[in-house]
């Protein structure tokens, strides 16, 4: 029996939640005993792109590609699949590269990518669901991460980048067919929130941007990384105003970024309502070296507590998600152990600062 969700969002909290690529049963149940309401689903990509939570049931998720899009009645059934268990399917995580890299290189096949995005965005809304997540970083021109084997406390595991274990970073990588130049991508990028954010706006989704990761660089592998710091996310946010697009506010990735303090970031984008939701990930060191580790670390790069408080005091009131979490002891390859840890932090992070 579906159990009764609130579905005005509006009037909820600033609260923790998690994303999942599989809508088992047993994941889903497991999120709601750990103490989380709200879920992000990450799409199965046929081609490739590597999303955590690999070893899930492809029957359990849904498929998003250039011009493979999930009907309204599979979002629904994934959305009454949540909702069966005291979950709310807030949105999708995010976009594969698969979907979005003809419009951001202004490729050949641009307009098919941009048809399904508008058509995902269309089925999404009629789903009643209310978030759609996206990147927009270039894939396989440079790892994410350089390593996932950083010893962290008791001898957990965490995932690193160093520059310094890559060659040649900044010469054109293979397959990449040629140096592209950032005023190009910039208006590339324009004309697809030109396209985009008036459907979204009909369609009653908001996007959500990622931050590129790693950030701060200006280009690698002859590819430039627009959304690399503060200022480029003003100008993502000026370019093409609108009430449904927003960031995705990425904590991890902007503590990378070199003379960044999180709460003057907070307090920036959160006062203008461009905070649609938050990845609460935390790092030790900035760019160009720096290694992912647990939300609670008193080595990294910012004070949980102080983020909340200052999500709080700008009145945003949306899901924080650990979107990344060490390798502990035992532990599945989705990571339960790890993200129970992270939720019962957060959560508690959160009852202490309501009752202050």
């Amino acid at each position: 029996m579906t159990q009764d969700m609130t579905t005005d969002t509006e009037s909820l909290p600033l609260r923790s939640g998690l994303r999942t690529r599989t809508l088992s049963d047993e994941r889903l149940r497991f999120c709601r005993q750990i103490g989380v309401e709200d879920i992000f689903l990450d799409h199965r990509d046929p081609r490739g792109d590597v999303f955590e939570d690999e070893g899930s049931n492809d029957s359990e998720t849904i498929t998003i590609d250039e011009g493979v899009v999930p009907s309204v009645s599979e979002l629904v059934q994934a959305r009454r699949r949540a909702e069966d268990v005291g979950l709310r399917l807030m949105g999708i995580q995010s976009l594969s590269y698969n979907v979005y890299g003809k419009i951001m290189l202004g490729k050949d096949g641009q307009e098919a990518q941009l048809e399904t995005i508008k058509n995902l965005i269309r089925n999404v809304g009629q789903a009643d669901i209310p978030i759609l997540g996206y990147q927009w970083n270039p894939r396989g021109v440079v790892p994410m991460r350089t390593s996932q084997t950083v010893r962290l406390r008791g001898d957990a595991r965490g995932r690193g980048f160093d520059i310094e274990d890559i060659s040649d970073p900044y010469e054109q990588a293979p397959g990449v067919e040629r140096e592209y130049e950032e005023a190009e991508l910039w208006d590339n990028y324009e004309r697809f929130l030109e396209e985009v954010l008036p459907v979204a706006e009909e369609a009653g989704v908001e996007m959500a941007l990622h931050p590129a990761d790693p950030p701060t660089v200006e280009q690698l592998g002859g590819i430039p990384r627009l959304f690399r710091n503060f200022e480029a996310f003003q100008r993502a946010m000026d370019l093409v105003p609108s009430d449904n697009h927003g960031l995705k506010l990425c904590l991890g990735c902007f503590s990378e970024m070199p003379d960044t303090d999180i709460t003057d970031v907070i307090e920036y984008f959160g006062s203008n309502d461009d905070i649609v939701f938050v990845h609460f990930r935390d790092v030790i060191g900035t760019w160009p070296s720096f290694t992912e580790t647990f939300v609670d670390d008193e080595q990294s790069n910012f004070d949980a507590l102080d983020a909340i408080e200052a999500l709080q005091e700008v009145g945003f009131d949306g899901v924080m998600v650990p979107d990344h979490v060490p390798e502990i002891v035992n532990d599945t390859e989705w990571g339960h152990r790890s993200r129970a840890h992270a939720i019962a932090y957060l959560n508690g992070l959160l009852a202490c600062s309501r009752r202050e």
